[in-house]
């Protein structure tokens, strides 16, 4: 079945986030309307709030799903089996889940995804180099201290947003993708450390990489308003997969797309032309 055939909404779960957004887009500018689920829109969308699911789904053919912070948060399964519940009594088609790679916690919602009876696409998807540039790491970044509960001696792939998003795009509307878990990963390894220097050149200001305990991680992030019930989890989760489980790069993406993935010194350049780390918050500790 190719959805862009026919003009049935794509849901967009996150769809006013940092995926949804670039994958909201995508699809406009492929002449498929995409329903954008977010608590503040005129169809409201609430993962939290199951009263908000069946307006939502009503037509949809496909669905993104996003949940954030992260799939392996306690309670998460549960919340998922109940929306895949209503997305197939909702006449939804495809499924395609964003999922981390190397997340044993996040494979339970997997498991639903692929055993939902539905077409379905699993991303699973390493460090998004916009961690940096538009999410919990700015503040850090600014600082000039990326103050992480890992090893700065440890490789990961980083992987840029857009590359998913064009991939994410192909699952939800094209044939290509269905019924596959597609690991996708940035073209090259890079450690902390190695971040640290590129985001140092890319922005001319000194920035260092320095291991962290989870509270010292969730004192730093506090700085920029993140609550310590989000930041605590999230260190745990760096402390569970940044342990080398994924120091290697897979050739999905370069399959899916058709092209080289964009490195991360350029995602880095690119964000740096934004001026978003520009502004240096506090002082370096």
């Amino acid at each position: 079945m190719n959805i862009s055939s026919n003009f049935s909404p794509v849901l967009v779960t996150g769809g006013t986030g940092r995926t949804g957004s670039r994958i909201a887009r995508r699809l406009t500018d492929r002449g498929v309307p995409a329903r954008i689920g977010s608590r503040r829109v005129d169809v409201p969308f609430d993962w939290d709030d199951p009263t908000t699911w069946p307006a939502a789904l009503t037509g949809v053919r496909a669905a993104y799903l996003c949940y954030s912070p992260d799939l392996a948060f306690p309670g998460v399964p549960e919340m998922m089996a109940r929306f895949i519940d209503a997305a197939r009594g909702a006449g939804v088609a495809r499924l395609v889940l964003l999922s981390g790679r190397g997340e044993e916690g996040a494979r339970a919602t997997e498991d639903l995804v692929r055993g939902s009876g539905l077409e379905w696409t699993v991303l699973r998807c390493s460090w998004f180099a916009q961690n940096f540039s538009e999410h919990f790491l700015v503040g850090p970044v600014r600082r000039g201290r990326l103050l992480l509960p890992a090893d700065g001696s440890i490789a990961e792939p980083f992987l840029d947003i857009d590359d998913l998003a064009d991939v994410a795009v192909d699952a939800l509307t094209g044939d290509r993708h269905v019924n596959q878990v597609l690991e996708l990963t940035g073209p090259r390894l890079l450690t902390l450390s190695g971040v640290a220097a590129e985001l140092a050149a890319v922005t001319g200001r000194p920035i260092v990489f320095h291991p962290s305990t989870p509270e010292e991680f969730a004192a730093d992030l506090a700085l920029d308003g993140i609550p310590a019930e989000e930041a605590l989890p999230l260190a745990g989760l760096f402390t569970e997969i940044l342990d080398g489980r994924n120091a290697s790069t897979t050739p999905d993406l370069r399959t899916a797309l058709g092209r080289e993935p964009t490195d991360f010194g350029t995602s880095a350049a690119r964000a740096a032309a934004t001026g978003v780390w520009d502004v240096v918050v506090g002082a370096t500790r």
